[in-house]
């Protein structure tokens, strides 16, 4: 992700998705679900993004589905 640049960042407003892994299903929020939000946050933060909602699948994996 350190890569990746963005032109003008002020102006993007975003929101986090934040899934599950199948491998982490276990009772509470998911180390998955709390590892995955630390890393989107620090990214958007060091491109100057707007967080403006997020949005959580926790327990829902794909073999819910």
């Amino acid at each position: 992700m350190n890569n990746l640049n963005i032109s003008n960042p002020i102006d993007y407003k975003v929101a986090l998705y934040i899934r599950l892994s199948k491998e982490d299903m276990k009772p509470g929020e998911s180390e998955s679900i709390t590892n995955q939000r630390s890393l989107l946050i620090r990214f958007a933060k060091s491109q100057r993004l707007t967080i403006v909602g997020e949005y959580v699948d926790d327990g829902i994996s794909r073999n819910n589905i």
